[in-house]
């Protein structure tokens, strides 16, 4: 019975995440999903600092929606440059260049 009330909050949870608009945070695989990307590429662009690292959420790593799309919007363009828009630590964005002409 134990499983069976388990698989009910499982679909419970599912049909309720289906439902919402959008969702603030999402795992891994959603991560890559959302930006169109193979959940392996999606891993090498977070490991070279070209997306944001994941928040952690008691054990759970969780991408935060808001950073995937700055950092999507960031990216370089065909032809353009590809500096990582991360610091060291993951934490801050470099500067954006478009804040210099919005001054």
């Amino acid at each position: 019975m134990e499983a069976r009330s388990g698989v009910r909050a499982v679909s419970r949870k599912s049909v309720i995440a289906a439902s919402l608009p959008i969702r603030r945070g999402l795992d891994e695989n959603e991560a890559a999903v959302y930006l169109s990307l193979s959940p392996s590429f999606f891993r090498k662009l977070v490991a070279e600092k070209r997306m944001p690292r994941p928040r952690l959420a008691g054990g759970r790593r969780v991408w935060d929606v808001a950073e995937l799309d700055i950092a999507f919007k960031l990216l370089p363009r065909e032809g353009g440059d590809d500096e990582p828009i991360f610091d060291i630590d993951g934490q801050g964005m470099k500067s954006n260049p478009w804040d210099d002409l919005l001054r």
